[in-house]
């Protein structure tokens, strides 16, 4: 019941034409008894008595009645069409929204695979329930009904043998329904499933191909494959076994019409006319029975699908604005703060207690050994993670008072593992600032040593590139996404290893032009390797979520720790040699 009243809310103002189209679902079947009556009447008081003044009247009311329910008929499908497909649309956009504001952590612990499938297979189920299912389940029960009333009036006795049937019927739905619900919700899983490794097979397809894994690909997508057609016959059997009862028990409501019904006609207590309209209305007691069967599958499968996209709709970030966070509305200066922070995911500390401060224009440098936290550490300036001790500050104010859109507008990031859209070079470079002059997209690639290779492609700044940048090197890729960065004019820049796919001669040409940016600018720098952050501020080295060093690139050289240790390696022997003790 949940789960209908949730769609009842979501359906908005398009509830009104769905109940219009109930009522006339309603009204259509109802009319369907008005043709067995008027036979009743065409053998009765036309053909028996061979009175054939009434004939013409007959066939043109029994005409008209047709007509208009096929009027009504094609009205209902109409609105029951627009009502489902706009409901369709809005849940769609409520669950794209949703999940545009959900947390990296959330992304993290559910399947891309599953998410699929609740935006597109999940979705369209429940588009199938308000189209068909809604009016299919209103049909059977009116038409139902309606028959039972007719023939009551008709014959009370005959009536209530054919009654005496359905409650037989109903036993055995219920039983199918308890055992068909579980069975739908596994075969809704194992199509997350069969989804998921299609979806990660095409995504890393190179990965296979370099593996030569293709074998092993085709393996694991056939057992999933496998899974799902086992399950799909599993509870197609169930269906199998299920149906042949409803029918022998719908059949034997024909059988009791000519039993008992003739039984009546030899006693005199049924005319001619009303055996006819009994027999012709045994298909409106017994379809809707027949429909059972049918209709308890989709209806279980839109409980499986439904709850699967509530789930999504109350899923609740644990990034989220705060109640007092504003947009400040004019450009921060960029002035960086780290009091005291700690981090604890899962119970595991990822980092403990680090402190330093930023000034507006300056340049920090991180590096450390991986899986320090380096990442997660400047992650926090745009609220990937929150703190669980000490406070991020930009300004002087916690980053948690400012609004998420505000603070990622005013934070530009160039990450590690690049992620370009399906469109062109241009549109990439400007996705943060769309209505970006044609003229500054230019510039900033040309700031991010990418000018040169774009103006080399067929089509230049027009230039599609493939899904996640296929065919585009890693070099490349890195610089577009700095180019991407830089294209917001951000307060703070953060640059996670962005220069690890390029040449030393095109590392010391961005190293340039960051330094001669035409907008004010602090920059965070998260390096493997020493040249990228030797000309930093401040300079600090993490091991294991601390803060082991800090200092100067000069000032870290003279302590002969770690920082020196990795120094060393980086460069050759004679320049350790002439650094000396």
């Amino acid at each position: 019941m949940f789960r209908i009243k949730w769609l009842w809310k979501y359906m908005g103002e398009k509830r009104n034409l769905f109940v219009i189209a109930m009522v006339l679902s309603a009204v259509t079947s109802a009319i369907l008894v008005v043709n067995p009556m008027l036979s009743q009447k065409l053998i009765d008081d036309v053909i028996t008595p061979q009175n054939l003044s009434l004939l013409l009247p007959i066939l043109g009311l029994m005409l008209a009645v047709q007509m208009v329910r096929l009027v009504l008929r094609y009205t209902m499908i109409v609105l029951l069409e627009k009502s489902s497909q706009c409901t369709f649309n809005g849940l769609r956009h409520k669950m794209y929204s949703v999940l545009q504001n959900m947390d990296a952590r959330y992304f993290h612990s559910i399947r891309t695979g599953d998410l699929m499938t609740r935006m597109t297979n999940d979705l369209d189920l429940i588009r199938h329930a308000i189209a068909w299912i809604s009016y299919v389940t209103v049909d059977s029960i009116v038409t139902f009904a309606a028959a039972l009333i007719y023939l009551g009036c008709v014959n009370v006795e005959l009536m209530l043998c054919l009654a005496a049937i359905t409650p037989l019927i109903l036993i055995v739905t219920r039983f199918f329904s308890k055992t068909i619900h579980p069975m739908f919700v596994e075969l809704r899983w194992k199509l997350s499933s069969l989804n998921t490794v299609a979806q990660e097979n095409i995504e890393g397809n190179r990965v296979v191909k370099a593996f030569a894994r293709e074998d092993y690909e085709n393996e694991k997508f056939e057992e999933k494959n496998e899974e799902y057609r086992k399950m799909n016959l599993k509870t197609a059997y169930v269906g199998a076994k299920f149906n042949p009862i409803i029918d022998v028990l719908s059949q034997s409501l024909s059988v009791t019409t000519l039993l008992v019904g003739g039984v009546f006609m030899m006693q005199g207590k049924l005319t001619a006319g009303e055996i006819l309209a009994f027999s012709s209305l045994t298909w409106a007691l017994a379809n809707p029975l027949r429909n059972l069967g049918m209709l308890i599958n989709d209806i279980q499968r839109f409980f499986a699908s439904c709850q699967m996209i509530i789930e999504i709709f109350y899923a609740q970030p644990s990034i989220a604005d705060r109640y007092q966070a504003r947009d400040p509305g004019e450009r921060p200066e960029g002035d960086v703060e780290y009091r005291n922070v700690s981090l604890k995911i899962d119970g595991t500390m990822i980092l403990d207690d680090i402190s330093f401060h930023v000034k507006p224009g300056q340049t920090l440098g991180i590096i450390g050994t991986t899986g320090s936290g380096k990442t997660t550490l400047a992650g926090m300036l745009t609220r990937i993670n929150d703190a669980t001790s000490g406070e991020v500050l930009l300004d002087g104010e916690p980053v948690q008072d400012y609004t998420l859109q505000a603070l990622r507008r005013y934070v530009g990031v160039a990450m590690q593992d690049v992620f370009l859209f399906s469109d062109t070079i241009d549109a990439n470079i400007a996705y943060g600032r769309p209505d970006m002059p044609e003229d500054e997209v230019k510039d900033f690639a040309r700031r991010a040593g990418a000018d040169e290779f774009i103006r080399k492609m067929q089509d230049g700044y027009d230039t599609l590139v493939g899904e996640r940048g296929v065919g585009l090197s890693g070099g490349q890729k890195q610089r577009l996404s700095l180019a991407r960065a830089l294209a917001i004019r951000p307060a703070v820049l953060i640059l996670d290893d962005t220069t690890s796919a390029v040449d030393m001669e095109t590392e010391k040409y961005l190293q340039e032009q960051m330094r001669a940016l035409n907008f004010p600018c602090t920059k965070i720098i998260i390096a493997q390797r020493i040249s990228s952050i030797e000309d930093a501020d401040l300079i600090l080295v993490l091991d294991k979520g601390r803060v082991i060093e800090r200092g100067t690139h000069r000032e870290l050289l003279a302590n002969k720790g770690f920082y020196r240790h990795i120094w060393a390696i980086q460069n050759s022997k004679e320049e350790v040699d002439e650094l000396g003790a």
